[in-house]
C-alpha cells in the first residue's frame, strides 16, 4: 500500500481549527495564525519551504473534508462553490472529499475534486486506485484526519505546531482512547515560531 501521510498545522493548546469555521473564517477564529509559517514571510525559510514540498509534491491522490472544501452546508443545492483555492488549486492530483451529499465532480487546472457519501475507507480506495504508488496525503480538516486514523490508513503524522493558544476550536485528537494511536516520534525541525513534528503511527 503507499505510503499515507497526514499533515496538520497545531496550535500549542492543541487545536488544528479555531472557533466557529464559515467562509469569512474558514480557519475558524483565529485558525489563520496556525498557518503563517507557510503563508508570508516565513514561507521563504529553507525547513518551511521543505515541509511544504514533502506535504504536497509528488503525492498521487488527496482527502479530505467537506469543511475543508468549502462553507456549503447540506444539500448543495444550485451552488457554483468549488473551493477555496481559485482556478488552480494546489494539490495537483485527484482530491477525494467526504460528504453526505451527492456532486458531480469538479475539474479544475491540475485537479479534479471527487465527492464520496459512502465513509473514508471508499475515499481511501479510490486513492490508493489512482494513486499507482505514489504517496496519499489526508489534508483535514479534524474530523476527516480523526477518521483516518480510527480507521488505521494513517502511517505518519507531521504536525507544524505554533506558539499560539486558539483556547477553544477543533482538536485532532479528540475522542481518541488513552494510548490510541500509539506514536513514535521520528522528526523534529524548527524554524522561526513553528515546531515541525513527525511521528510514525505504531501498528
Amino acid at each position: 500500500m503507499p505510503r499515507t501521510n497526514l499533515s496538520m498545522s497545531m496550535s500549542a493548546d492543541g487545536y488544528v481549527a479555531g472557533p466557529d469555521q464559515s467562509e469569512e473564517h474558514p480557519l475558524g477564529v483565529g485558525g489563520q495564525l496556525l498557518h503563517g509559517w507557510h503563508i508570508g514571510p516565513a514561507s521563504d525559510h529553507p525547513v518551511n519551504k521543505q515541509v511544504v514540498s514533502e506535504m504536497m509534491d509528488g503525492m498521487g491522490a488527496t482527502i479530505m473534508g467537506r469543511n475543508m472544501f468549502g462553507p456549503v452546508r447540506g444539500d448543495w443545492g444550485d451552488s457554483d462553490w468549488t473551493g477555496w483555492w481559485g482556478d488552480e488549486p494546489p494539490y495537483h492530483c485527484p482530491v477525494f472529499v467526504l460528504t453526505h451529499h451527492a456532486h458531480e465532480p469538479i475539474a479544475l487546472e491540475g485537479t479534479t475534486f471527487h465527492f464520496v457519501t459512502d465513509g473514508i475507507e471508499s475515499a481511501y480506495a479510490q486513492a490508493v486506485a489512482v494513486a499507482d504508488g505514489r504517496p496519499i496525503s489526508i489534508a483535514g480538516g479534524a474530523s476527516c484526519a480523526r477518521q483516518a486514523i480510527q480507521a488505521g490508513l494513517v502511517d505518519e503524522i507531521d504536525l507544524q505546531v505554533s506558539p499560539v493558544i486558539l483556547g477553544s476550536g477543533e482538536r485532532l485528537f479528540d475522542g481518541f482512547d488513552a494510548g490510541t494511536p500509539q506514536l513514535e516520534l521520528e522528526r523534529v525541525l524548527e524554524a522561526p515560531g513553528v515546531a515541525h513534528l513527525r511521528y510514525r503511527v505504531k501498528r
